[in-house]
């Protein structure tokens, strides 16, 4: 049986949104959903040269309560989780125990150095 996690972080849940530029194309904009408490565990982190910058991209497991599918609580991939200036980029969302009080976001986040 899986642990209890311990939600000691606020993270605030964003979902991308396509704005009219006026010109044909569009800005991507993003929509606070909420606030969600968490735990998040590190995993592994790696580093790779980008243009004439380098940028290390460390990936993260956050723990979330349980909520149905189609809640707009519910993480999905494609959204962010968000902690002041640091960004969470959800990639994938499962079930943390068979009962699923709890989700787990597979996330990275990324930082230009």
């Amino acid at each position: 049986m899986a642990r209890y996690p311990n939600l000691n972080r606020k993270l605030v849940l964003e979902e991308p949104q396509r704005l009219s530029d006026g010109a044909g194309g569009f800005n991507q904009i993003w929509v606070e959903l909420g606030s969600l408490w968490a735990e998040l565990r590190p995993g592994t982190g790696r580093e790779r040269a980008e243009d004439v910058t380098q940028v290390s991209r460390m990936a993260w497991r956050i723990i979330v309560r349980g909520a149905p599918e189609g809640a707009t609580s519910r993480p999905k991939p494609e959204q962010r989780l968000r902690e002041g200036g640091r960004v969470f980029r959800i990639t994938a969302v499962a079930e943390y125990d068979s009962q699923a009080q709890y989700l787990t976001c597979f996330a990275e986040e990324e930082v230009s150095a």
